[in-house]
């Protein structure tokens, strides 16, 4: 460890002497050097919304990564609802759940990890956090509409060293701002109705007055959903403005409130799912969340070879929920004797969490040879308070009335502090060399009650963990030529010890002493590029290794269960996407521009043969899809564009053991695989766009996930046949 801060150190200090250095230069030295310009992403007037991403960009090295920017406005796809199947279909290996109403929750997921609120991902807005605890609990549970999102940027694999707790990498909404806008006002009106009682309005403003910028949206979605009991009402404002006095400064205050009502229709076993997948025997479950982000960002151009990037960030959110969360086989009945319903469980959380996060990016010449350092420092600190397992009231709608009291009531704490540098050396011309490493120090602490002995008093927990580690890494990239390169890289990857794993029942379970967080790397071989103007691929073999998975251990012997890393995994594949523009193949200027895309993955994720849980080791792991496969073709001309997408995923796991045969209750068992199709059109004209499309165009019945707890056990189907419609409306003044 010593060693590893030693290493910091002195490339830190290196590299700060250069900058001092460089900074030493003469105004006319400026005006005849100008590397490393304002990098600016030039896109063509073209349908495609995959964007070639630059080697640097946002005071980050991408050279030598697996990364994909996508632009949102661009995608001829259901954006209203965020169907991810079709905003991410060109990004191979993206596994997706598909079980709230109007993509109100998003889970994703890549390599064989689990989809369970992006939290295998570190989920980032213009760059921050706005996960719950990105270290204690990661779990999404906001995402941002994405009428208002101009681009997402996806980082698989090579991204710990950057972007700090996951191993499958980070997602980053990218809002629209006022930086695109050249006049003092701009107006959106986005009028959207849909399938099973959906109206959305979205509504923006922004602009440009000489050194200000702004931008200002509204959004409100509410239907009844495709299944019996999910309703659904969700509002979220955003405003935002910079100030840029000089070419070299800039700063940019926004703020961020979205508020949701969901109703959740709960679970079905595998015979419910067959007679009806619409069906709900569940209708007073409700979840409530507020989520509020105010942050601060500055950029500050030094000179022609240094720059900096900081951001200050925070959040304070609230999820509720009520509901009756037995098994799918249990109905929620009267009660004869008392002629009421079941009385209800509570769960409630606050987060309250604030972070500091500031990069520098460094061009220095030694040696006449050029290179490119990217290094920074972060800070976090976030507090959630836990009440749990509350009993509520026997009402019917969203209520969070204490009956009798959370038997669980904690504080948990989690903090960080962590630094990183990357340094891309330019070996040749064609050459590059990405090494890096990252610091970080964690500690996270549950303290409280956490239930009641049978006397009634209750059971108090004060734990703690502190850990201190490093990261290594090393990037490839070769270009053979100006659109075809080579790509490479190995890093390693954390998970953090989560929450839950620090506030086990001390009756029922033990925590080991030598809990440690989950380890292991990532690495990418690949290449990707453009032939003649008319294919784009970016085609890659992987290989994840998850070591000091942390789960439950029965002894025999013993009456309590034990927490402790239980072993590792493997996850290997290929990842690879291809588009043909045969507009571009064919001379003779056709009458449509059209294309075709296929994007596929093949993961195999083993759990190793030396696991300490022999029911697990050698079986697949759960949620670990062999096969996803996505392709459309997109036809348009001019104005109108036209895309038919097909989705195809194999069947998974839902269990680590591998349980095919399903189990009464519908929580275990095999996920079948499914195909879909999905329709959309978009017509653009000057100051108007109208998109229409269908959803599930077959109707098929599918569902990607059987929960085993919270938001109701049991299948959660995916929606049907669904159409939407949208009318954009823009006024320029």
């Amino acid at each position: 460890m010593k060693q590893g801060w030693l290493v910091i150190m002195i490339c830190w200090l290196v590299n700060s002497r250069l900058a001092a250095q460089n900074n030493q230069i003469t105004p006319d030295s400026i005006e005849k050097k100008n590397t490393l310009p304002t990098i600016r992403i030039q896109e063509k007037k073209n349908w495609n919304e995959i964007i070639t991403v630059p080697d640097i960009f946002n005071q980050s090295i991408y050279a030598g990564k697996k990364v994909s920017l996508i632009s949102v406005e661009k995608i001829n796809g259901n954006i209203t609802n965020n169907v991810m199947r079709q905003v991410l279909a060109k990004v191979p290996g993206i596994h997706i759940w598909e079980s709230d109403p109007s993509g109100i929750q998003i889970g994703v997921a890549s390599r064989g990890l689990s989809p369970n609120r992006s939290w295998e991902f570190n989920v980032r807005l213009n760059g921050y956090d706005v996960a719950a605890d990105p270290f204690g609990y990661p779990e999404a549970y906001f995402n941002p509409p994405l009428q208002a999102v101009q681009k997402i940027e996806l980082v698989r694999g090579h991204g710990a060293l950057q972007y700090g707790p996951q191993f499958g990498g980070m997602i980053n909404y990218i809002l629209k701002n006022g930086d695109q806008f050249e006049k003092p006002l701009q107006l959106e009106s986005s009028q959207t109705i849909g399938g099973f009682g959906q109206i959305q309005t979205f509504l923006s403003m922004g602009g440009k007055v000489k050194k200000w910028n702004y931008y200002n949206f509204f959004h409100r979605n509410n239907g009844r959903g495709w299944r019996k009991n999910s309703f659904y009402e969700t509002e979220t404002a955003h405003a935002s403005v910079s100030y840029q006095p000089t070419q070299q400064f800039s700063i940019k205050a926004e703020f961020l409130f979205s508020k949701m009502l969901i109703q959740q229709p709960g679970g079905l076993t595998d015979s419910m799912f067959l007679k009806n997948p619409r069906e709900s025997i569940r209708s007073r479950n409700w979840m409530n969340i507020h989520w509020m982000t105010p942050a601060l960002s500055m950029n500050y151009k030094i000179n022609h070879r240094l720059s900096w990037n900081t951001k200050l960030f925070g959040l304070l959110g609230d999820r509720r929920s009520v509901g009756y969360l037995l098994p799918a086989h249990v109905n929620d009945t009267i009660n004869p004797i008392t002629k009421t319903y079941n009385l209800r469980t509570l769960q409630a959380d606050q987060y309250r969490n604030i972070g500091i996060e500031s990069r520098m990016l460094f061009e220095p010449i030694i040696l006449k040879k050029q290179f490119i350092v990217s290094y920074g420092a972060r800070y976090f600190t976030g507090q959630t308070t836990r009440s749990g397992n509350g009993i509520g009231t026997d009402g019917k709608e969203f209520d969070m009335s204490v009956v009798r009291p959370y038997s669980q009531e904690l504080i948990l704490n989690s903090s960080n502090l962590s630094f990183f540098i990357e340094n891309m050396f330019r070996v040749s011309k064609n050459l590059q060399v990405i090494p890096g490493i990252r610091y970080e120090s964690i500690s996270g602490s549950a303290e409280g009650k956490n239930g009641f002995l049978q006397n009634g008093s209750p059971q108090t927990i004060q734990t703690s963990r502190k850990r201190n580690f490093m990261l290594y890494g090393i990037g490839t990239n070769y270009q053979l030529n100006q659109s075809i390169q080579f790509y490479g890289n190995i890093t390693q990857a954390f998970r953090p010890i989560q929450f839950t794993h620090l506030q086990a029942p001390p009756s029922t379970d033990s925590i080991s002493s030598t809990l440690r967080d989950s380890k292991g790397f990532n690495a990418d071989l690949g290449w990707k590029g453009k032939f003649s103007n008319w294919i784009q691929f970016d085609m890659s073999i992987f290989y994840l290794y998850y070591n000091d998975r942390i789960g439950i251990i029965q002894d025999p012997l013993k009456a309590y269960r034990l927490i402790t890393n239980i072993g590792k995994s493997y996850s290997k594949g290929i990842e690879s996407f291809t588009e043909f523009n045969l507009s571009n193949l064919l001379k003779n200027n056709p009458v449509f521009s059209t294309s075709i895309f296929v994007s596929y993955s093949y993961t195999k994720a083993v759990y190793a043969n030396d696991f300490k849980d022999s029911r697990i080791k050698g079986k697949t792991v759960e949620n670990a899809p062999k096969h996803i496969f996505r392709s459309g073709i997109q036809m348009g001309k001019t104005k109108w564009s036209i895309t038919t997408q097909f989705n195809y995923v194999s069947e998974v796991f839902s269990d680590a053991s591998n349980t095919m045969t399903p189990t009464l209750n519908g929580q275990t068992g095999i996920i079948p695989s499914y195909f879909i199709i999905d329709q959309g059109c978009t017509w653009r004209g000057k100051h108007m766009e109208g998109k229409f499309g269908i959803n599930n165009l077959l109707n098929k019945n599918y569902f990607t996930r059987r929960a085993g707890g919270y938001p109701g056990p049991g299948i959660l189907p995916g929606d049907g046949r669904n159409y939407y419609c949208t009318l954009i409306v823009r006024i320029k003044n």
